[in-house]
């Protein structure tokens, strides 16, 4: 619930001051894939969830969280999935290893360690934070409804989630192997 912040266009030299509840007890994650095809429209499948902070309670989401997104993207895609993780633990875990090795239509490709700029969701974050920036919410449900809105507002615009992939570099061609010499 702490308020991100960003300039603004007030008067040079009084500060504006926005007051803002303590803590919640609540934390808010989520989780997101930018799925491209070659010839296809791109799209973003993604999935918040909400944490109670109670002693004990995990505070993220688990390896199966990701496995669960996995199945719902392979049912809404409608084919094999190539996945890109970046070096998340959780992305590691043992559990989702195994998870892949068991089923044909899953490949995942790890990411260098710390490379941000190679992630296009990176990118979905940024245009998340930058539309939430000055806000204060008053409630956890303020928060949620914003963040699924800006969400949303990504899914329904391919050309932000294409703008995302070019941003890191990155191509949907697949690498040509070099011609053995005969």
């Amino acid at each position: 619930m702490t308020p991100s912040r960003a300039r603004t266009w007030g008067r040079r030299g009084h500060t504006p001051v926005i007051r803002v509840r303590g803590r919640s007890r609540r934390r808010t994650s989520v989780a997101a894939l930018c799925c491209y095809k070659p010839g296809g429209m791109s799209r973003l499948i993604y999935r918040p969830r909400t944490h109670l902070l109670l002693k004990g309670a995990r505070r993220s989401f688990s390896w199966k969280d990701y496995r669960d997104l996995l199945v719902r993207a392979h049912i809404q895609l409608g084919g094999p999935i190539i996945v890109v993780w970046d070096n998340l633990k959780t992305h590691l875990a043992a559990g989702l290893k195994r998870y892949e090795a068991e089923h044909g239509w899953l490949t995942t490709v790890r990411l260098p360690p710390y490379a941000p700029d190679l992630n296009p969701v990176e990118s979905d974050w940024s245009l998340v934070r930058r539309a939430m920036a000055n806000t204060a919410f008053g409630t956890p449900d303020d928060l949620d409804r914003t963040l699924r809105r800006e969400l949303r507002r990504i899914q329904l615009r391919p050309h932000l989630i294409d703008g995302c992939l070019t941003a890191t570099g990155l191509t949907l061609a697949p690498p040509t192997l070099p011609r053995k010499p005969q």
